[in-house]
């Protein structure tokens, strides 16, 4: 993970390739092979993994335990540190800082935290206050290092150090000002360890490690719950265009094929929102990961038609309206920069007046955040649905700003449990999630399914089957047929089913 990407090439001397790495990752290709992968390592971009089988869209490529992982901060006492349930969770007796759902948990990882609940108990109320999820997950990575190193957690070639030591730093990337805070909590990681063999500038230098290739754990609606570090998903190359998809079943990262994947391919999966312009993924990438994208969606920019096509994706995604309300045409700024003119009608809008809305977009913005921060959710939604209305003015029908701000307003329309509301701002985002999540993608599916569920909540039940039939087309690929979501969507859409046909034989009844 965050290596340089280029563009896919299928190579016919590719089995030849695949197997000249390095001799320490001879383990880790003999555990892939089983699986129908190998590790590359081009000079262009570092290592990759590739397929040496065919994979079809929804097969799972690949899972992986975390190498170690922990609790979002703010959570930390509200989930289990093993599964991140929140049902029956009883604080470790000892250090008060970590809790388990049940025994099963805690016997599953008392290994490492009966080492890090000895160093965790020795520090004061104000050290413990400062555990960052970050810092958490350094210290039990060092004591995994330690317990395997003695043998207490065995090795295989995919779950050992070598594989964390292998991963990309990017400390010469980094600016001062980072490497400044990367030396602090490698001091206070020491502090909480003390260990004799400890080395203060490694440390720092796997936190970089971390911040490159650690993985957010979400759970089957891609809410965020935790942190792992994954290292041999964390081969895996990025794409805006991705052939695979990374979801969890509990704290086990799945990636998927969401094309066909054919013998040869190297297998992509992306590391962003890629709900946004080029401009913007690419600014995304060279900010958190250190390299510029040149997949296939990117590359376009370097050819004349690719540049105009992604200058209207551009405006489209991130610009303005234009100011008849009936023309569909995207603007660009003038040769004068005074305003911008529709591509489409010729119209010009005037600079002050897109600055005078945009300021006060802010500043109910501003308050809106406020409301919502203090719990005033009807509130929050009155003032959002006055940003929606400026919205609806200022940007493209197609604005991913104002379908970020029907998302907020889906939230608590739910939240205020107003499911006529939620339904309506739910299926105004749809054609923006459409045209921004290309090909399989979860977001899109399970958008799909929020609709659904409120379709049939309010009784429409065709609605509701079109909806529920459209997210399990998505996320049987990207979640897997087996999984309790897909599962759960299955049973919803078989019962819409017989409604509908109730609805039609007592129909044909009363006529």
């Amino acid at each position: 993970m965050g290596k340089k990407a280029v563009i896919v090439s299928l190579w016919p001397t590719l089995p030849v390739l695949l197997f000249a790495c390095f001799l320490p990752m001879e383990d880790l290709q003999r555990a892939l092979s089983a699986r129908g992968l190998a590790v590359s390592t081009l000079p262009e971009k570092g290592r990759c993994l590739f397929s040496t089988r065919d994979f079809a869209p929804g097969d799972v490529i690949l899972n992986e335990e975390p190498y170690v992982s922990v609790p979002n901060r703010g959570s930390i006492d509200s989930r289990c540190d093993w599964c991140f349930s929140t049902s029956n969770l009883k604080k470790c007796s000892a250090c008060q800082v970590v809790c388990y759902c049940g025994s099963a948990c805690q016997k599953s990882d008392w290994r490492v935290h009966r080492l890090e609940c000895g160093a965790l108990s020795k520090l004061d109320k104000h050290r413990q206050k400062s555990l960052t999820p970050s810092i958490r997950l350094m210290v039990k990575l060092y004591i995994r290092k330690k317990l395997q190193r003695g043998k207490i957690i065995p090795t295989t070639g995919t779950d050992n150090f070598k594989l964390v030591e292998a991963l990309v730093t990017h400390m010469s990337d980094i600016d001062e000002k980072q490497l400044i805070l990367y030396a602090q909590m490698a001091n206070l990681v020491n502090l909480i360890l003390q260990l004799p063999d400890i080395n203060i500038k490694e440390i720092a230098e796997n936190f970089s490690k971390l911040a490159c290739n650690a993985h957010t754990i979400c759970d089957s609606e891609l809410r965020p719950l935790g942190t792992g570090l994954y290292p041999v998903i964390s081969i895996i190359n990025h794409s805006c265009l991705p052939n695979s998809v990374l979801v969890f079943e509990g704290r086990v990262a799945v990636i998927r094929a969401v094309q066909h994947i054919p013998k040869g391919t190297e297998v992509l999966i992306s590391y962003i929102e890629t709900a946004g312009s080029t401009m913007t993924r690419q600014k995304a990438l060279k900010e958190q990961y250190f390299f510029s994208c040149t997949c296939p969606r990117c590359i376009k920019v370097f050819c004349v038609k690719g540049q105009f096509d992604d200058i209207q994706e551009s405006a489209i995604f991130e610009g303005y309206r234009c100011k008849d309300n009936g023309c569909s045409g995207f603007l660009l700024r003038d040769s004068v920069d005074k305003g911008f003119i529709c591509q489409q009608c010729g119209l010009v809008r005037d600079r002050e007046d897109i600055t005078n809305i945009a300021s006060e977009i802010k500043l109910l913005s501003e308050r809106a955040s406020k409301s919502v921060s203090s719990g005033y959710n009807t509130e929050a939604c009155g003032i959002y649905k006055m940003i929606e209305k400026l919205q609806q003015t200022l940007c493209h029908p197609f604005s991913i700003t104002l379908m970020q701000t029907r998302e907020t307003l889906l939230k608590l329309s739910m939240e205020l449990q107003d499911w006529k509301e939620a339904l309506a701002y739910c299926r105004s985002t749809i054609p923006v999630y459409q045209r921004v999540y290309l090909g399989f993608n979860p977001l899109l599916g399970l958008q799909y399914y929020t609709c659904g569920k409120l379709e049939w909540l309010l009784g429409n039940t065709d609605g509701a089957i079109k909806s529920l039939t459209n997210a399990l087309d998505i996320l049987w690929v990207t979640h897997g047929a087996n999984t309790p979501l897909v599962e759960e969507l299955s049973i919803k859409l078989k019962e819409a089913h017989a409604e509908a046909s109730y609805k039609l034989s007592s129909n044909n009844i009363d006529g």
